[in-house]
């Protein structure tokens, strides 16, 4: 699956109605998060069984704002609706790579359940 551009029209909607989602929050201007990109792509079509959505932070400043975005660019992945991975930074595809295959071998049930646990 190509990569989708993300705004906060269509971000809750994506959020719950796909199991894994990740989200490139990056911008125009930014030398990282163009050299990022080519790797987010390829990865996604690795991968078409996840939703790979970019976040451009100069158009979609509320939302960026929303996760308190600081730097770019930054990597947010959410399965079942819960942030599981949160960094600031460039990726390597086999870094990349390694946190998808750790997101998808966690146990989402125990996830759920602790923080069920968290809440009371």
């Amino acid at each position: 699956m190509a990569t989708m551009e993300m705004t906060a029209q269509d971000f809750e909607e994506t959020i719950t109605t796909n199991d894994i989602v990740i989200i490139d929050f990056w911008a125009p201007w930014c030398g990282p998060c163009r050299s990022f990109a080519p790797i987010f792509e390829k990865v996604s079509d690795n991968h078409t069984d996840i939703v790979f959505a970019k976040v451009n932070t100069e158009e979609e400043q509320e939302l960026a704002g929303h996760f308190q975005i600081r730097s770019i660019p930054t990597l947010m992945i959410f399965r079942e609706q819960v942030i599981l991975f949160a960094e600031a930074g460039m990726l390597s595809e086999p870094q990349l790579e390694q946190v998808i295959a750790k997101v998808r071998e966690l146990d989402m049930a125990k996830v759920h359940a602790d923080i069920a646990a968290q809440q009371q």
